[in-house]
């Protein structure tokens, strides 16, 4: 398996650690509501999870790699939405973090979802 893709994957996904780890340190600075706080807190966690499963792609296990498929394509929709959203409670401060993310994020979908990265991840009983 061409392994060329998990270290800038796993690379993006400690840099969304990383934003989301400051944010947080930015709203006991600044403070923050509970959106904030909830939001700043799932996300580092999530990446948390995600630069695991990172790990779990790089050696071959398919079932992460469709996760980090859905998660890639599924949170940058999410993130623009909170973006448009008029009265979410997320300070501007906060939105372009999450702008941030979500390109980063966005790039791990352009590099998983390349014909040969899901091929080298078939679904069961098919031959790459």
């Amino acid at each position: 398996m061409d392994n060329n893709v998990w270290a800038p994957v796993r690379a993006l996904f400690v840099a969304v650690l990383v934003i989301s780890v400051a944010t947080l340190g930015v709203a006991a600075l600044i403070g923050g509501n509970w959106v904030v706080w909830l939001r700043g807190a799932a996300v580092a966690v999530a990446a948390v999870w995600l630069v695991a499963l990172a790990g779990q792609a790089a050696r071959g296990k398919r079932s992460a790699y469709v996760r980090i498929r859905f998660v890639s394509i599924a949170a940058p929709i999410g993130i623009v939405l909170i973006l448009v959203a008029p009265d979410s409670g997320y300070p501007g401060w906060m939105k372009a973090e999450q702008a941030v993310v979500g390109v980063l994020v966005a790039a791990v979908a352009l590099l998983v979802n390349r014909r040969a990265v899901r091929q080298a991840f078939p679904k069961r009983g098919k031959l790459g």
